[in-house]
C-alpha cells in the first residue's frame, strides 16, 4: 500500500488500518527507524492492561524457567564433576 508524503511531511494512514489498529484521533504512535525501513508502532494507553494475557496460549513460563534451570544445574555438575 503506497501513501504520499505531503509538502509539510504529513502522511495519511488509510481508514482500514486506523480501524484495524484502533487509531482514534489523538492516538500516539512511535516512529522507528530500522535502518532503511520506517515503522509506525501504536503506543498503548495502558500497556500493562492491554498486554495482559497475550502469552496465555503458550506453555507456562515459570515451568519453562524451572526446566531450563534443571538442565543448567546438570551441565554444571557434569562440567565440575559435582555430586
Amino acid at each position: 500500500m503506497a501513501i504520499r508524503v505531503s509538502q509539510k511531511g504529513w502522511v495519511v494512514i488509510p481508514a482500514e488500518l486506523r480501524k484495524k489498529y484502533h487509531l482514534e484521533p489523538g492516538a500516539e504512535v512511535d516512529l522507528i527507524d530500522y535502518g532503511g525501513v520506517i515503522a509506525l508502532v501504536p503506543l498503548f494507553k495502558d500497556p500493562i492492561r492491554q498486554g495482559f494475557g497475550i502469552l496465555r496460549d503458550g506453555p507456562p513460563l515459570t515451568q519453562a524457567l524451572l526446566d531450563e534451570r534443571k538442565q543448567e544445574i546438570g551441565r554444571e555438575q557434569r562440567k565440575y564433576k559435582l555430586p
